[in-house]
C-alpha cells in the first residue's frame, strides 16, 4: 500500500529561468492551485501501467480513480483511503501524514522536507524526503513554466523511490485548473458493508 501512496505523490512540471527556483515559488504555486483535473498515467516498479482520472480540491480533498483497475484512492479532507475492490479491502491514514499531505496542504511547507536538485530553463526538479517517514522513500518532484498554470508552474507528473529501491511514476496530461469542484464525489462505496436492496 506504501508503495502505491509513494507512487501517487509528485513529480511536477517548471520551464523557468536557469536559475534556482526557491522554494517558495512552488509552495506559492501549489497554494494558488485550488482545484486540478488531469489523466494520469502510472508505471508500477514492476512494470505495471495503470490509467485514470485524478482530480484534487486542496485543503485535502483528492480523488485517482481507475479505468479499468479495481482500485480507488480518495482523500475527503481528512483521510486518505485506498480501497482494492478486487480483495474487498479498504486502508485509511491521516492525509497530513501521506505523502500526498505536501500537495493537498491549506499552507504548503516545503522547507523542511525538500530541496531543489535542479534547474534550468526547461524544467526545475525538487526531490523530497521526510526523515520522520522514510518508510515513504523519496519523491522526485519536476516543474515545467506554463503561464496558463497557477504560478507559472504546470504540475506534470512525478518519480517515487522506495526504501528498497523501487521506482514508480505517475504522468499527468491534459490538466485543468481552478475548476468549481464543490459538488465533486470524494467519497467511496465500502467494499466490506453488503448493499441493502430495498
Amino acid at each position: 500500500m506504501k508503495t502505491l501512496l509513494i507512487a501517487l505523490a509528485p513529480v511536477l512540471a517548471l520551464a523557468a529561468p536557469a536559475t534556482a527556483a526557491p522554494l517558495d515559488d512552488v509552495a506559492a504555486s501549489l497554494k494558488a492551485t485550488t482545484s486540478l483535473g488531469a489523466t494520469f498515467t502510472q508505471t508500477g516498479a514492476d512494470g505495471r501501467v495503470l490509467t485514470g482520472k485524478m482530480i484534487l480540491a486542496r485543503p485535502g480533498k483528492i480523488r485517482f480513480q481507475y479505468d479499468t483497475a479495481k482500485l480507488l484512492i480518495v482523500g475527503n479532507g481528512r483521510t486518505l483511503t485506498f480501497v482494492d475492490y478486487k480483495v474487498n479491502q479498504v486502508s485509511q491514514w491521516p492525509v497530513k501524514s501521506t505523502p500526498l499531505g505536501i500537495l493537498l496542504s491549506s499552507e504548503p511547507d516545503l522547507s523542511r522536507v525538500a530541496t531543489v536538485t535542479e534547474s534550468n530553463a526547461t524544467r526545475v526538479i525538487v526531490e523530497a524526503r521526510d526523515p520522520k517517514r522514510p518508510e515513504f522513500g523519496t519523491l522526485s518532484i519536476a516543474f515545467v513554466r506554463d503561464s496558463a498554470a497557477p504560478g507559472g508552474l504546470a504540475l506534470k507528473g512525478w518519480t517515487a523511490r522506495d526504501a528498497q529501491g523501487g521506482t514508480s511514476t505517475v504522468q499527468l496530461s491534459a490538466a485543468t485548473y481552478n475548476a468549481d469542484l464543490s459538488k465533486a464525489d470524494f467519497g467511496f462505496r465500502d467494499p466490506r458493508r453488503p448493499v441493502t436492496r430495498g
